[in-house]
Formats: structure tokens, C-alpha cells, sequence
């Protein structure tokens, strides 16, 4: 069996998305990979899928080292996925935004001129 197919077999299993780390904890030994680095082959995998097949692919990547299979994460709403995010479990919302950034305008300052400079104002 292909690294994929267990791989599959595991997102179907817990139809929820997962890290390369979880996925390669509950394979265990139905890697066909006795890579030193199973997390590595599989991550290579699963990016080299998404990449060749892209909407044809299985899988999908949810967020950076995270993946399900496309099916679940089409089935999913939006709306859900939200509502998962720890800042919105504990009511914090969005973040605010940034402060302006201080203005660069230098009127009466001093600045260096050709003759050796002084102050202009």
C-alpha cells in the first residue's frame, strides 16, 4: 500500500484535518516507508500530490504542515472552520488593526545644505 493510501485511510478515519506529525503517529507501521524520517516522506507526498494533480488531488492543504482529504473540506462550511479558530472560541474576535505609522515630515529641522549647512525654517 502507497504512502497516500494510508494516508487516505487515516483522513477518512478521523475526517477532521491533521498535521503531517498526527498522521504519521497514527500510521505507525502501516508506512510502507522505513525512512529514519517518516514525517518528511510524507509531508514530500502529500505536497508533491497537491502540486502535480492540484484540483484533482485528494488531498488539500487547510494550513501550513495541515492537510485533509479535498471531499471533507469542501463538505465543510466556511462558517465552521471560523468558528473553530481558539480567538473566536474565547470571544476575542479579530485583532485590531495597526496604529498609523508616525508621520516623516521634518519641517524646521536642521539639514546640511552645499555651504556647509545651517538651519532652514
Amino acid at each position: 500500500m502507497s504512502t497516500l493510501a494510508v494516508v487516505e485511510e487515516i483522513l477518512r478515519e478521523t475526517a477532521v484535518p491533521m498535521s503531517v506529525r498526527e498522521i504519521v503517529e497514527r500510521a505507525a507501521a502501516r508506512l510502507p516507508s522505513k525512512s529514519k524520517t517518516p514525517d518528511t516522506v510524507v509531508a514530500r507526498d502529500l505536497s508533491m500530490d497537491i502540486k502535480k494533480k492540484g484540483d484533482g488531488s485528494l488531498f488539500v492543504r487547510t494550513s501550513p504542515g495541515r492537510y485533509t482529504l479535498r471531499a471533507l473540506a469542501s463538505a465543510a462550511p466556511a462558517d465552521a472552520a471560523r468558528a473553530a479558530r481558539p480567538e473566536d472560541r474565547l470571544g476575542l474576535g479579530a485583532r485590531k488593526p495597526a496604529a498609523p505609522a508616525p508621520s516623516t515630515s521634518h519641517r524646521g529641522s536642521r539639514t546640511d545644505t552645499a555651504d556647509g549647512g545651517g538651519y532652514i525654517g
